[in-house]
């Protein structure tokens, strides 16, 4: 069952260090549902057909709800929330910089925001210089997209089927996922290809490294009949996130990269979800050993705590604009308050050596833990990922590969995927579920005890879908 720190109406929660906090009673619960449900308008809803939580606290790797049930994150939210719930650095470096300039607009220089982007520079690859700051990772996407017109002169854009950049009208036309299907412009400026997903793969690749080069043959042969001369970049996450932590095999990405040299094409690194730790690395690019021409972040950045996303440029692409005006700008690009954030951000990462832990955490604790479930349950069909990003896929036979659940499912036909969220749920877990997939992305800061709890709640739900095994 869910951990209730308190069943009396003024439940309360113990932070770590010892203190104990009363959360709002029944009545304050109320009038947040009532609040919401009579006013908030959510995204990707059906407005009658959901009931959101109502989350009175966070700490670290929990958050609880107005009863006092304790949920380990283990979905950092939306996979934003890398330094946890309230982190006393960021909470404290927004409240200093409130205290002193809470805003200035981007015309001018400010010293958190100039900090924030040396110090991006600095972690990212080859001559990656520069940074335009925007306010999350949708118009990141937009805004690399429009450098990648503007320096080559192109139009078209090429980006993978099973990939998410992003709600605006740019990003969401390279989404590849069916968030795309109600929203496309259909202007014949994008175009989808297939990349590497070796369990399922559409090249009929037997091997890794059969995988890599025929995906990278078919990229070439889209290049080619869509007219190299119209292609202006190409798009990739590079570990694709929320549609399977799909993780490049070896030599993918360094051949992505050659393409892009042969015909004259932008390489845009699309790292919103797995920059700034996430598998252990300031940008997931490193551990691939490629240098795109641009890189989106976001998300992890400041954890998510004042909205801030930005691209970090080449100097070829940033030399482009250097008698050129480039025509673009937000009115919070490099908020002081989100740039203080970020500062801290790094601030933390050094100090606790945050990198260093994911790796280990990773290899150490969740790799053995997911493979071990792979032996142990018949519906797991592959475990993946990096650092402490994963998927678990489940299947309804192993060896037809079938989905637990169809592609894209809802209401009866996804279920099985719906049961197993809700007994994660009841034993005190807040799961990230897509599709077939259980994803693990906790916060980076998890502790190893609630790392190995939380994976032990997931090994309990996963009987759930033992029982649609065919």
């Amino acid at each position: 069952m869910t951990d209730t720190l308190s069943p009396s109406a003024t439940a309360a929660y113990v932070d770590r260090s010892g203190t104990t906090h009363q959360l709002p009673d029944a009545a304050a619960d109320a009038q947040v549902r009532a609040d919401d449900r009579g006013h908030v308008f959510h995204s990707w809803s059906a407005q009658a057909k959901i009931d959101p939580m109502p989350v009175a606290a966070g700490e670290g790797s929990t958050f609880w709800d107005y009863q006092g049930n304790a949920y380990l994150d283990f979905s950092s939210q939306l996979v934003n929330l890398n330094l946890g719930h309230q982190h006393p650095d960021l909470v404290a470096a927004i409240q200093q910089q409130a205290g002193r300039l809470a805003t200035i607009q981007p015309i001018m220089a400010n010293d958190v925001r100039g900090e924030l982007a040396r110090r991006i520079a600095e972690v990212a690859p080859g001559d990656l210089d520069k940074v335009f700051f925007t306010n999350g990772g949708a118009d990141a996407n937009e805004y690399a997209v429009r450098m990648a017109r503007a320096v080559t002169g192109r139009r078209k854009v090429l980006s993978m089927y099973r990939s998410y950049h992003g709600g605006t009208a740019a990003a969401i036309s390279l989404t590849g996922d069916p968030r795309r299907w109600a929203n496309d412009p259909s202007d014949g400026s994008v175009a989808h290809f297939f990349g590497p997903y070796a369990y399922r793969s559409p090249f009929h690749a037997t091997t890794e490294a059969e995988e890599a080069q025929r995906a990278l043959e078919h990229l070439e042969n889209l290049i080619v009949l869509e007219g190299a001369a119209t292609v202006a970049a190409v798009i990739i996450e590079t570990i694709v996130g929320t549609n399977g932590v799909l993780v490049p095999p070896a030599g993918y990405l360094p051949g992505v990269r050659a393409l892009c040299d042969k015909y004259g094409i932008v390489y845009i690194a699309d790292e919103v979800m797995v920059g700034f730790g996430r598998i252990g690395e300031w940008f997931a690019v490193n551990h691939f050993g490629v240098t795109p021409d641009l890189i989106t972040f976001a998300k992890g950045v400041n954890s998510g705590y004042v909205p801030l996303g930005g691209v970090v440029i080449s100097d070829r692409i940033a030399a482009h604009f250097d008698d050129v005006a480039f025509a673009g700008g937000l009115t919070y690009s490099g908020h002081p308050l989100a740039c203080a954030a970020g500062v801290a951000t790094f601030e933390v990462f050094e100090r606790d050596a945050i990198l260093e832990r994911v790796r280990d955490l990773g290899s150490r604790i969740v790799e053995p833990a997911l493979r071990a479930m792979a032996e142990r349950h018949p519906s797991v069909g592959e475990v993946r990922g990096v650092g402490l990003f994963w998927a678990i896929e489940l299947v309804r036979d192993a060896s037809t590969r079938e989905p637990l659940v169809p592609f894209n499912a809802s209401g009866p036909d996804a279920a099985p995927m719906a049961e197993l969220a809700a007994a994660c749920k009841a034993a005190g877990l807040w799961p990230f579920t897509h599709f077939n997939r259980v994803h693990v992305a906790p916060p980076l800061v998890i502790t190893e005890e609630e790392l190995v709890r939380g994976l032990a709640i997931i090994d309990e739900a996963l009987e759930v879908a033992d029982r649609y095994v065919a």
